[in-house]
């Protein structure tokens, strides 16, 4: 499997959805995904499944889509002019996660893989991915377990790649005009290629699967939390900065967009339910105000 395979890749990216819905429909204990299959006029399609109003999920999306073109949109040209004249396919899984109860973060992930090609020439191509976690609520233990899980996957590849990656991850979902970063990170890659196909295709499994072991032992450990409407207000007000991320700052947003993906599936990230307040300042010493000493890079393993 060392030559570039995109059936393999595609064969797995179907089989990871199935392994996280029915992963998470049972830390749920009662919401089931459902299925909205398209296709896309251009080229591919996909399996959107969201839960709503589970148990536990408020709501959440586990996508599966591959998509193909003979011209790319200006969000991936413009960084690679090389990649201009070129057909293209892309194919991944992604998801994002709002619980109901504040005290469960909110959590995304995503792998994917990309490949141009053009008569005569070797294709360009390469896997992107990661996850990251976005409490309201933090506990230390938990951030603790979210990087260790991403620590010990990433420790088969290479000594320095779970440092690498988180960098990257804080650096990525760093919300510029508020000066803070999304949530407290995890791991961010993209344009990995540098190795072997069959070894960035491991690392890229490695991160698909890690994410189970990452976030379900989280949600079990605080679904029964009590919380008052005072913190189901406070986590809508943080929703917010979810959804001004989203949509200015994040690459796979607006690669959707602009190659004419499904709109109803690409903005399936954003939250149920979320609320912006004019110059919010948490109380002094309140449980509020202890979230912004997580939304700054840290070496979480070393605390």
């Amino acid at each position: 499997m060392n030559s570039v395979n995109i059936d393999y890749v595609i064969s797995f990216f179907k089989q990871l959805q199935d392994t996280i819905c029915l992963a998470l429909e049972q830390a749920d204990g009662q919401g089931k995904f459902v299925e909205d299959a398209w296709t896309r006029e251009e080229g591919g399609g996909g399996r959107t499944r969201v839960l709503t109003d589970g148990a536990i999920i408020e709501q959440g999306g586990v996508n599966f889509s591959l998509v193909s073109g003979d011209k790319l949109p200006p969000s991936a040209t413009a960084h690679r002019p090389e990649l201009a004249g070129r057909t293209w396919q892309a194919c991944g899984v992604s998801l994002v996660i709002h619980p109901k109860n504040p005290f469960i973060p909110t959590s995304h992930a995503n792998v994917r893989f990309f490949i141009a090609e053009k008569a005569g020439e070797e294709p360009v191509w390469w896997f992107g991915g990661g996850f990251d976690l976005t409490p309201f609520y933090p506990f230390i233990e938990d951030v603790k377990h979210w990087h260790q899980t991403a620590h010990d996957l990433c420790l088969p590849f290479g000594e320095n790649v779970y440092q690498e990656h988180k960098a990257w991850c804080d650096d990525y979902f760093y919300l510029k005009h508020r000066k803070e970063t999304r949530g407290v990170g995890g791991l961010f890659f993209d344009d990995l290629n540098g190795w072997s196909f069959e070894q960035c295709f491991a690392y890229v499994k490695a991160v698909g699967q890690g994410f189970i072991d990452a976030y379900v032992p989280i949600i079990e450990k605080r679904k029964n939390t009590p919380y008052q409407d005072s913190h189901r207000q406070f986590q809508l007000y943080r929703r917010g900065r979810y959804v001004e991320f989203n949509l200015v700052f994040d690459r796979g947003t607006l690669f959707g967009l602009q190659s004419g993906g499904r709109t109803e599936s690409i903005l399936m990230s954003m939250p149920p339910l979320a609320r912006w307040e004019y110059n919010y300042q948490p109380e002094e010493n309140s449980e509020e105000s202890a979230l912004s000493e997580y939304l700054t890079p840290r070496d979480w393993l070393a605390e």
